[in-house]
């Protein structure tokens, strides 16, 4: 039965969102989001977290390091791009709020990066070249991405990185190659190798451990197929969780439901599933509240 919204002074976030598992559209599917995340959490799963779009400019780090740091998730799959401004942010390069219809010319006179309604300085990436040119010159061997940044995140102080690198959880960053990261990597880090393939064999056998496994999925894109695919020589996972604002009708895979991932055996057959139909900016940080308040 739909249950008639209802907002009272003092409410707890996690009460609202518990209220919207009972509403209707894109509503019920936060609140049964949250509600899976907290099962999720409860059973003790292995939980896989993929991240993509640009969340760390869009405000979001404090989210994912307090996911890190309370163990909502085990396993962070992102992108180059989320890692190199989360460097800019833990150097105190600060994202500032922006306009969309900014003169873009005007901006690049000015030294200043865009990112929808986020600006940033280029200094920002200065300081970052300086940070991270000092590391790569002074490794040596063979890589994995999570390896390379743990040797990032234990020369930081706060960062999700940081948070990473002290309990020894991996972030995998199948597009290392693919951001500024890489650029550096590539000019500096003249005795460090790195080597995707790594990546692969240890997110694999992470897939095999025993215990029920889950995915919360925010955006799509490589991390979403990076973190899928590994399943594909397992058993699939026993929840799965999506945040997008891509439709299926198109054929891209940050559209893609969670049905058609079954298809492919990458979600058993009972998960538990639902997508989100929402900006992550606004459905991240409520189910993140939800499953905060509940443990």
């Amino acid at each position: 039965m739909i249950r008639s919204l209802k907002i009272s002074k003092n409410q707890r976030v996690s009460e609202l969102v518990e209220h919207l598992a009972d509403t209707a559209f894109n509503a019920r599917r936060l609140g049964e989001a949250a509600r899976i995340y907290s099962e999720m959490i409860e059973n003790n799963a292995f939980i896989f977290f993929t991240l993509a779009g640009a969340m760390i400019p869009a405000g979001m780090r404090e989210i994912i390091d307090g996911i890190l740091r309370n163990g909502f998730a085990n396993v962070l799959v992102t992108t180059g791009a989320n890692i190199t401004h989360e460097i800019a942010e833990a150097l105190g390069c600060r994202h500032k709020k922006g306009s969309e219809s900014a003169d873009d010319v005007d901006l690049s006179r000015k030294n200043i990066n865009r990112i929808y309604d986020v600006f940033i300085e280029n200094d920002a990436f200065e300081r970052i070249e300086q940070f991270v040119s000092e590391i790569f010159q002074n490794i040596e061997g063979e890589f994995a991405s999570y390896e390379i940044l743990w040797e990032i995140g234990k020369r930081l102080k706060k960062s999700f990185l940081r948070t990473a690198y002290d309990r020894e959880i991996p972030i995998f960053c199948p597009t290392l190659h693919d951001s500024i990261l890489g650029l550096h990597l590539y000019i500096y880090g003249r005795r460090a190798i790195y080597n995707p393939i790594k990546d692969i064999g240890r997110i694999v056998d992470l897939c095999f451990r025993e215990g029920k496994t889950g995915v919360v999925i925010v955006g799509g894109g490589v991390p979403k197929n990076f973190t899928l695919q590994a399943m594909l020589l397992a058993d699939g996972f026993d929840y799965a969780i999506q945040i997008t604002t891509d439709s299926p009708q198109w054929g891209g895979l940050s559209g893609a439901t969670l049905s058609e991932a079954k298809s492919w055996c990458k979600l058993k057959e009972n998960a538990k599933t639902v997508t989100v139909y929402c900006d992550a900016t606004i459905a991240l940080p409520l189910i993140y509240a939800y499953v905060l308040d509940k443990r």
